[in-house]
């Protein structure tokens, strides 16, 4: 039988992969997909579990969907993704308005589920498959505006840092076959994507799971004989950036010069505790050649506060290290200690002390982007149109210094309308509530 399925989909871009491929199964069962949750037969909630955080979200939209349940807007509600996985066994005794939960290595079984929870028989599916072999491949809708879409490269992670439950959630590193992340890049391409952004949460590792050797330069070129505009690149492990690589994105015109490179701290101590194969003096020069062999280079970065034996001279030392790097983008969290971690058995400060340093370091690093916006006033930046702001009257998008959801607008002028997903050349200007502001320059 054909019911109406909805999805919410939380959390990272690697999620919402996972999503656009159950979107896509349902699709193939012959079923009905509808943005909103009202009147749905099933609405699929993805979870995030990485932090307390985004429980807690998951948890609100879980409710949220039970309160329409309730009221006879939805009938059913199927709770996916990793918070499912992780809590399995809390999902489905403290929410008893969940009929059903699949787990991260089960996705595949979303058609399957929606059959259980629809039938006569009361199923109450729970779908745990092996987190280690779960199939990465298959079918997607995408969710993202026509013009940038996620390649996601790798599934699992063996970093094993000391704060996270990533590998507990998502399994060992699995790197999928060359030949087809090109087939589905091939797609892509071929359905007018302009903007190729390559994910995985450690996209330097790519290959070395398979014959032992880095492979992500390989796949980079390869992918660069396609007719994508940019490629964008997310999640560099600061170690396992090999010489190769950095020739690859400096030589290759489609690979953009921003590169993603959580460092998390940058004492040693600190990285060491915490299961970091980094050093501060290895971050230093490798951020020095990264700048130095790649012209215009836009770094991010993800840091911690109050990590295990973070003091007050540990976060001097952080603040002065950003000051000195200079690093133009940077997400600033406060340690969450999370269950099942060694970094939450370990001495660590309270939570709203951890929020207090991490507002420290938003204001250093506000500083640097101030700075960095006001060096590149008077400059033309190649501008990929995405839509038109009414309450400010005028058109917005981003350059390659701009990644999707994560980092700022560019909003700009003209004297004609421009369709979104184009790609413009904007003179930047000034700046307005923190974001570039510039005008078209025509021609």
């Amino acid at each position: 039988m054909q019911h109406i399925i909805s999805f919410i989909s939380l959390g990272c871009a690697k999620n919402q992969v996972n999503c656009e491929q159950m979107m896509a199964a349902v699709q193939a069962a012959g079923h009905t997909i509808q943005t909103e949750p009202e009147g749905a037969d099933v609405v699929v909630v993805n979870t995030c579990g990485f932090l307390a955080s985004a429980c807690e979200e998951a948890i609100e939209n879980i409710l949220e969907m039970a309160e329409l349940k309730k009221a006879g807007k939805v009938k059913k509600i199927l709770v996916t993704g990793c918070m499912a996985q992780r809590y399995k066994g809390d999902v489905l005794q403290e929410l008893p308005e969940v009929d059903g939960l699949l787990g991260t290595g089960s996705y595949g079984d979303i058609a399957a589920a929606i059959d259980e929870v629809m039938g006569e028989g009361g199923v109450r599916p729970c779908h745990l498959g092996n987190i280690h072999t779960a199939d990465q491949s298959g079918p997607r809708i995408l969710s993202t505006p026509p013009w940038y879409a996620y390649l996601r490269i790798a599934e699992g992670c063996d970093n094993h840092c000391a704060y996270c439950v990533i590998p507990s959630l998502r399994g060992r590193y699995r790197s999928r076959p060359m030949d087809e992340l090109l087939e589905e890049a091939a797609e892509l391409s071929a359905a007018g994507v302009q903007e190729l952004l390559v994910i995985a949460q450690d996209i330097t590792r790519y290959g070395t799971d398979l014959d032992g050797e880095h492979q992500l330069a390989k796949l980079l070129r390869a992918l660069c004989k396609l007719d994508f505009h940019w490629i964008r690149l997310h999640y560099l492990y600061p170690d396992e950036i090999t010489d190769e690589l950095i020739d690859t994105i400096a030589q290759e015109a489609k690979i953009l010069p921003y590169l993603d490179i959580p460092i998390q701290h940058c004492n040693d101590g600190i990285l060491r505790a915490m299961n970091r194969r980094d050093t501060k003096a290895e971050l230093q020069a490798l951020f020095s050649k990264l700048r130095e062999r790649i012209p215009g280079l836009v770094l991010r970065t993800s840091l911690i506060t109050g990590l295990p034996g973070e003091g007050e001279a540990e976060l001097e030392e952080l603040c002065a290290f950003l000051r000195e790097a200079r690093i133009e983008r940077a997400g600033v969290f406060p340690f969450s200690p999370e269950e099942g971690t060694r970094a939450a058995q370990m001495d660590h400060v309270e939570m709203e002390e951890a929020r207090r340093r991490a507002e420290l370091v938003v204001d250093v690093q506000s500083d640097i982007i101030d700075a960095y916006n006001a060096s590149i006033l008077g400059a033309a930046r190649e501008v990929l149109c995405e839509g038109f702001d009414g309450q400010a009257q005028m058109f917005f998008g981003r350059s390659y210094a701009e990644s999707p959801d994560i980092d700022g607008r560019i909003y700009f002028t003209a004297d004609q309308e421009i369709a979104p997903g184009t790609f413009v050349t904007v003179r930047l200007t000034g700046t307005m509530d923190g974001e570039l502001t510039g005008e078209l320059v025509e021609g």
